[in-house]
């Protein structure tokens, strides 16, 4: 059974960017509605994640494209 999968998971490139963004345009969006609602440690603790999040898109971006 192994070896029927091995040929398609070898042609699977890392598909798993777009949930990165999805994930951070979330965070961007609850970031923005904590600040207006003056929740401003909530607000910078979902910029953080946002950020991070993009920043594990890139990497990811950048292996996938390089290998």
């Amino acid at each position: 059974m192994l070896t029927a999968l091995a040929p398609a998971v070898a042609a699977t490139p890392l598909q798993s960017g777009g949930d990165l963004l999805e994930l951070a345009v979330v965070f961007v969006v609850l970031a923005i509605v904590a600040a207006v609602f003056g929740a401003r440690g909530v607000a910078g603790l979902t910029m953080s994640i946002a950020k991070w999040l993009v920043i594990a898109f890139l990497v990811l971006a950048i292996v996938t494209f390089l290998l």
